[in-house]
């Protein structure tokens, strides 16, 4: 495979057998927690079709909190994974500090395209095969796959302990859907925010940062510190 500026290419495996949405939350309440030793280990996914461009210049221009934040819970190593045009979806390498992940960001333009979610989902699920990913975060704002599908791949990785914090930009009914249950099936939290106030974005990617860097008692941390958006996240997770 080439090796572009945003990093390899993430190839769509083969979806796992379709489970009830019933069980997949009774197993996935069960999985065990992971170690809080060493620096927790982040994916950071986003859309990168032509809608998203003012979106891209956001999250680009706020992801340095997370690094900020999760240095005081441990620290923090972080996968930026997108997905452009309609067969283009790619990974980085894994990043501890917020300048190289910006100029990662920096390199990539947006461009038309379909949404390729459920190969970020199973990414998440075979990279956290290879050495353990506390946290999936991913930005979007459409969903034009099958939601089963979708709830399929959540699911697995909601078996694996990997939480979803899915942030939403703008209000499509469709995407809102199949997000809440991405969130929902692995215990993680789902928000929305508006590109006009970039605060409450940034407040987002920290809140989940401070969850990957230390666990749930980072994020309980970051609650107690009048943290709005700490407290968003933490009532809905499992």
């Amino acid at each position: 495979m080439s090796r572009p500026e945003g990093g390899t290419a993430v190839t769509g495996q083969s979806p796992g057998q379709r489970t009830d949405v019933d069980r997949f939350l009774d197993a996935a309440s069960k999985a065990p927690a992971l170690a809080g030793s060493g620096r927790g280990r982040l994916i950071f996914a986003l859309d990168a079709t032509m809608s998203r461009q003012p979106t891209w210049d956001l999250a680009q221009s706020v992801q340095g909190k997370m690094f900020e934040t999760a240095a005081a819970h441990g620290g923090l190593e972080v996968q930026l994974v997108y997905y452009r045009g309609f067969h283009e979806c790619r990974a980085s390498r894994f990043m501890t500090a917020g300048p190289g992940l910006a100029g990662i960001m920096t390199k990539i333009s947006v461009a038309a395209g379909q949404t390729q979610i459920e190969k970020i989902l199973k990414h998440v699920r075979d990279e956290n095969g290879r050495q353990p990913v506390r946290a999936l975060v991913f930005i979007g704002d459409a969903m034009e796959e099958q939601a089963d599908a979708l709830a399929a791949a959540a699911g697995q990785i909601g078996l694996l302990g990997v939480k979803a914090f899915v942030f939403q930009e703008g209000r499509d009914r469709a995407a809102e859907q199949a997000f809440r249950q991405i969130a929902l099936l692995t215990g993680g939290a789902y928000a929305t925010f508006d590109v006009s106030a970039p605060g409450r974005l940034m407040a987002l990617l920290s809140a989940a940062a401070a969850y990957a860097a230390g666990g749930r008692q980072a994020l309980e941390t970051e609650a107690r510190g009048s943290g709005a958006a700490a407290n968003l996240l933490l009532a809905q997770m499992r």
